[in-house]
C-alpha cells in the first residue's frame, strides 16, 4: 500500500498521516519535506528528485517478499509507503505517476489544500471559474495564451516558465499578475491583502503589472502565478467549473458583426474556416486581413488567444467593437502584412482573409511560422494558384474547396427563391506530422 498525503501550504499534518508515517517503513519526499516529518527511525527514506529512480525504488520496496522468521509481517503488497507531496498531490501532482506505475487501487491519498486555492483564499476570491494551467516542466507559450484569452487563470510555475517570462509575454495585456511564494510558511492574516504581504517566515503574495514581474529575478521559490484581468474577476453562479461553457453555434450570422459593404468573411465559409484552423484552449491564431474581425472573434469564443491584424485603423476600431460586443479578448495590430508579422510570436494557425498583390508573400511567411495549419479565402481566381504553391513550398499539405452557396430568400406573394452568394476558393494547408526515424513509411 502507498499513501500519498498532500502536506497541503504549510499546515500541521494531521493526525492519520502522523499515524501512517509512524508505520511506514518507506518514505519519499522532497528534502524539505522530510525534514519537518517525524519519521520511524529505521524507516528508509528517498529524496525525491527526478521521478523515475524514485518510482523504481518503490516498486522495489514493494516487490520484497516477507522473511520467514517474521509471519506476522505484512504482505509484500501492503507493505507501508508513504509519499509526502506539496499541495493536494492529485492535482497536476504525484498521484498520475503513482497510480500509472501501480494502479489506483493501492494508493490512499490524503490532499492536503493545493496552492490555488490557497493563492485565491489569500485575495478573497473564488475560483470555480478560473482556469488552471501548468507551466512545470512544459512549455509556457500554452500558458501565455491561455492568459491572453481568459479573465482568470492560475499558472503553476516551473524553471524558465515563472513570473519573469510570463510577464514578458504578457506586456501589453492589460492583466495583473498576483505572484505567491512559500504559500503557508506563515501568513498574518492582517497583511495577506496588502500589495506585498510578506512574513518574517517567507510567504510572499505581490501585485504586480506585467512589465513589473519581467524585469524582476523571481528566484525558485515561487509556487503559483494568478493573472487577472480586474474587471471580470467576479462572474455569476457558476454550475460547471473552469473556464466558461463553449459557445452553442458558431459560424454567427453576418447580422451579428458591424461590417462595411458586406466585407466579412459570409457564415458558410467561416464554418468551414473555422474547422480547419480548429481553435482551442492554450492555441495562438491569426487572422490577417482582419476587415470585421468575424473569424478571429468566433476563434476566441471557441476559447484561443487571438491577433488580428487590419491595415486600417477605421478597421482596427470596428474588430474591436466586435469582439467588445461579444465578449472576448484579443489583440489587435494595426498595419499591414507581411510587415507587421515578424514582431508576432508565433501562431498555432493562420486565417488570411486580405493580402492583394502581397498574398504570396504572406501565404508563405505565414505557413513557414504556423505549428498547425493556414487556411486561405480567395474571391479572385487568379490568385489561387500562386497561393498554393506557396502553402506547397513551405512543407504544407494542401487542400481547398470552391464554396458556392445559394440562400433562401422570399419574394412577394410568399414564396421563395434562392439567392446565390458570391463564390469563394477556400485553401487550407496543413503541417505533416513530423515522421519518425527508422519507421517504415
Amino acid at each position: 500500500m502507498i499513501t500519498v498525503v498532500g502536506t497541503g501550504t504549510g499546515a500541521p499534518l494531521p493526525p492519520d498521516a502522523e499515524a501512517a508515517l509512524a508505520e511506514a517503513e518507506l518514505v519519499v519526499g522532497a528534502r524539505r519535506h522530510l525534514a519537518a516529518a517525524r519519521l520511524p527511525d529505521a524507516a528508509e527514506r528517498i529524496v525525491l528528485g527526478p521521478l523515475a529512480p524514485a518510482l523504481d525504488a518503490i516498486e522495489r520496496h514493494l516487490e520484497k517478499q516477507p522473511q520467514p522468521q517474521k509471519p506476522e509481517r505484512e504482505p509484500a503488497d501492503q507493505r507501508r509507503v508513504v509519499v509526502l507531496a506539496s499541495g493536494d498531490p492529485g492535482f497536476f501532482g504525484i498521484v498520475r505517476a503513482l497510480a500509472e506505475r501501480f494502479g489506483s487501487d493501492r494508493l490512499e491519498v490524503r490532499p492536503g489544500v493545493s496552492s490555488v486555492a490557497t493563492a485565491f483564499a489569500r485575495l478573497g476570491l473564488a475560483w470555480d471559474d478560473a482556469v488552471v494551467v501548468s507551466a512545470h516542466g512544459r512549455d509556457v507559450r500554452t500558458a501565455v495564451n491561455v492568459c491572453r484569452a481568459h479573465p482568470k487563470v492560475a499558472v503553476l510555475t516551473g524553471p524558465g516558465a515563472g513570473p519573469a517570462e510570463l510577464g514578458a509575454a504578457l506586456r501589453s495585456s492589460g492583466r495583473l499578475l498576483v505572484v505567491a511564494s512559500a504559500l503557508g510558511s506563515g501568513t498574518d492574516p492582517e497583511t495577506a491583502s496588502e500589495t506585498a504581504a510578506e512574513t518574517a517566515s517567507g510567504e510572499c503574495v505581490e501585485r504586480v503589472t506585467p512589465v513589473e514581474a519581467a524585469a524582476r529575478d523571481w528566484g525558485s521559490a515561487v509556487s503559483v502565478v494568478l493573472c487577472l484581468d480586474e474587471s471580470r474577476v467576479l462572474t455569476p453562479v457558476r454550475t460547471v467549473a473552469g473556464r466558461a461553457p463553449g459557445p452553442a453555434q458558431w459560424a454567427l450570422d453576418e447580422s451579428e458583426f458591424t461590417h462595411r459593404d458586406s466585407m466579412i468573411t459570409k457564415f458558410e465559409v467561416r464554418a468551414l474556416a473555422l474547422a480547419r484552423l480548429g481553435p482551442r484552449l492554450g492555441d495562438h491564431i491569426w487572422d490577417i486581413g482582419a476587415g470585421s474581425g468575424s473569424v478571429a472573434v468566433e476563434c476566441a469564443r471557441l476559447g484561443a488567444a487571438v491577433t488580428a491584424v487590419e491595415k486600417t485603423w477605421d478597421g482596427v476600431e470596428r474588430v474591436r467593437a466586435n469582439a467588445a460586443a461579444h465578449g472576448v479578448d484579443m489583440t489587435v495590430v494595426q498595419g499591414a502584412a507581411p510587415t507587421v508579422l515578424s514582431g508576432l510570436p508565433d501562431p498555432d494557425a493562420v486565417f488570411i482573409g486580405g493580402g492583394g498583390q502581397e498574398l504570396p508573400v504572406i501565404v508563405t511567411d505565414c505557413a513557414r511560422r504556423a505549428r498547425r495549419a493556414v487556411v486561405v479565402a480567395m474571391a479572385a481566381l487568379d490568385r489561387v494558384p500562386a497561393a498554393r504553391d506557396a502553402l506547397v513550398g513551405a512543407g504544407l499539405d494542401c487542400d481547398g474547396v470552391l464554396l458556392q452557396s445559394s440562400r433562401l430568400a422570399p419574394l412577394p406573394g410568399d414564396v421563395t427563391r434562392l439567392a446565390a452568394t458570391n463564390p469563394v476558393f477556400l485553401l487550407w494547408g496543413v503541417r505533416p506530422p513530423a515522421r519518425t526515424e527508422g519507421v517504415a513509411q
